[in-house]
Formats: C-alpha cells, structure tokens, sequence
C-alpha cells in the first residue's frame, strides 16, 4: 500500500511538471509578444533620440549612435517659440477635450435609450445609426461645409466639435449600447419600482456602474481627434489661431522637408497627452474592447 507521504511528493511532482510545461508552452507566445513590442518600441524611441540631437549629428550618424554624440534641446526651443506649436497645442486641447465630453455625453444618454427604453421605431433608428459607421467621412465633407459656410462658423472650434462629435457618435452608440444592455435587469427594475425616473437611473445606476465603458470610449474618441488632420483641415483650415498640432506639424513638413530634428520634436510634442491618457486609462483599454462582455 503506497504510503501517505510518496502519494503527496507525487502529487506535488505532477504539480511542478504541469507549471513546467506550462512555461514552456508560453515561451514562443512571450516571444512573439517581445518581438512585437520592440517593432512599436523602436520607431519611438528613435523620434526621441533625434529629437534631442543636433542638426549635424542628425545628417552624418544613426539615432543609434547617439550615446557617442552630444544631445540638445534647441529643436524644442525652435519648434516652440519660432513655429507657433504652443499655440498649436493649446488649440489641439481645446478642440479634442471639448468634442470627447460632448460625444460621451450624448452617446451615453442615447445608448441608454436604445439599451432599456421601449419606444416606437427603436430598433430601425438604431440600425440606421450603426449603418452610417460604414458611410465615408469624405461624402459628407461638401454638404456639412456649405452648412457650416452658411451658418456662419467655417473655422472656428464650435465647427470642429460639431463634425467630430457628429462622426464620433455611431461607433460610440454601438459600443455604450452593447455594454448598457449586459447591465443587470433586476437593478434597473428595482429602481423603477421604487419610483426612480429614468434621469435618476442614468445618473445614479448606469453611469456609475459603467465607468470602465466611458473611460475606453474615451480614450478612442480623444486620440482618434487628437491625431486627426483631414476634419481639422477642412473645418478649421490652417490659421496659426485655431490649428491644431497636426496641422501645424504638416505644414513643418513643407517648411522645413530636411530639417528632421525640427520635425523630430515637433512629432514627439504632439505624442506627449495622447501618451499621458493612454497610460494612465491603459487599464480601461481592453474592457473597451470587450464592451457588453466585460462590465466595470
């Protein structure tokens, strides 16, 4: 008869061979994980390095060679004050934080209705605010700049937070209406019971069980208008006053087609808040992904 004791070492010596074979099955999936990181890494930390290296250094050697070389922060100091891209930062800020909170808040209340209020055509509507995710941005450029036009406000921020929002809302419907919907029933119907309006629902249930979902909607609407430069240029045009850093950094291109350190730094200012949010909301980012499966 086996003893207690050859029984429990032979248990733990399954144990320890199963997280063996484990580790070693994941090895090529961390490696190919690796792999990919540095393909993202690498550009990135090149536009850094150049950023800080002198125009000379930049013709003559690799980034690569840098820790040889002297480094400097005269191409920021250029691109600031002699560029206008301070100016051209402060407007990126003031045309994306505006457009994101206008898109979270009437996604999330008419995703709401879509989610749990019974009305007549809701589904059709539904379906045809999902169906203009597949509706080219470019046709509508013509007719909403001839409305803008005759409105009066062609290149200014109302214009821009207008279009964003408007191009925003499909995409941000879809996904706040798939996570509403996985909401537990018999909450929501216990606050009606007790006499809770819908207002009070939304405000006190729906959001605050519902962070994960804005907080990743979020972060796809604020870099998706961050990085834009077809709407900004269309709707606000090139005015130092009013363009955004993309416009801006486009137009250092032409200025400035060989002075790669000067486009260097002004790329990598214009990566810096996008970075900040995405870091700092990284954990929302896969919940937003798995939105309707994956309640916060």
């Amino acid at each position: 008869m086996t003893s207690p004791r050859i029984i429990v070492r032979q248990a733990e010596k399954a144990k320890n061979n199963a997280k063996t074979r484990a580790v070693l099955s994941s090895i090529p999936l961390h490696v190919v994980l690796l792999v990919i990181a540095s393909l993202w890494f690498i550009p990135a930390l090149g536009l850094l390095v150049s950023s800080f290296r002198p125009p000379d250094a930049i013709a003559n050697s690799g980034w690569w060679t840098a820790l040889s070389g002297s480094f400097t922060l005269e191409n920021y100091q250029n691109v600031l004050q002699h560029n206008d891209l301070g100016q051209a930062f402060l407007n990126s800020v003031l045309v994306t934080v505006p457009t994101t909170i206008m898109t979270l808040l009437i996604a999330s209340i008419t995703a709401f209705a879509f989610a749990w209020m019974k009305f007549a055509g809701r589904d059709l509507m539904f379906y045809i605010i999902v169906g203009l995710l597949v509706v080219p941005i470019q046709m509508t450029m013509v007719p909403v700049l001839k409305m803008f036009t005759s409105l009066g406000i062609t290149g200014t921020f109302p214009a821009i937070w207008l279009a964003h929002t408007g191009y925003g809302l499909p995409f941000a419907i879809y996904l706040l209406r798939a996570f509403f919907s996985e909401l537990l029933k018999e909450m929501l119907e216990s606050a009606e019971i007790d006499g809770a309006s819908p207002l009070v629902i939304f405000l006190r249930l729906v959001l605050p069980t519902s962070v994960s979902a804005l907080a990743s909607l979020g972060i796809f609407q604020f870099l998706w208008v961050w990085n834009d430069l077809l709407i900004a240029l269309i709707y606000l045009g090139g005015q130092p006053s009013v363009a955004p850093l993309t416009v801006m950094v486009s137009n250092l291109v032409n200025q400035y087609g060989q002075g790669w350190q000067l486009l260097t730094a002004a790329a990598f200012l214009s990566m810096i808040l996008p970075l900040m949010v995405f870091f700092s909301l990284q954990r929302y980012f896969v919940r937003g992904i798995l939105a309707g499966s994956v309640k916060g």
